[in-house]
């Protein structure tokens, strides 16, 4: 498997989202003091990194989502 290959089998609805994605993965870690390597194979992170990327964009994706429906019933 090369650099930037993902094995996933989730399927995005809107395909466009995963540059979005992305950027947020790096934002999250540079924020959190993670560095992601530059070649983008991430088998050497350690697991804990990586749990807390994954945590906080899960984080963040709720609260956006609570803002938007929050924006539509006021």
């Amino acid at each position: 498997m090369g650099a930037g290959q993902n094995r996933s089998s989730n399927t995005l609805v809107v395909p466009q989202a995963n540059a979005a994605l992305d950027q947020l993965k790096y934002e999250v870690a540079q924020e959190l003091g993670i560095a992601i390597p530059q070649d983008g194979y991430m088998g050497n992170m350690a697991t804990r990194d990586a749990g807390a990327i994954g945590g906080n964009i899960t984080r963040r994706l709720v609260q956006i989502a609570e803002q938007s429906l929050a924006g539509q019933f006021k």
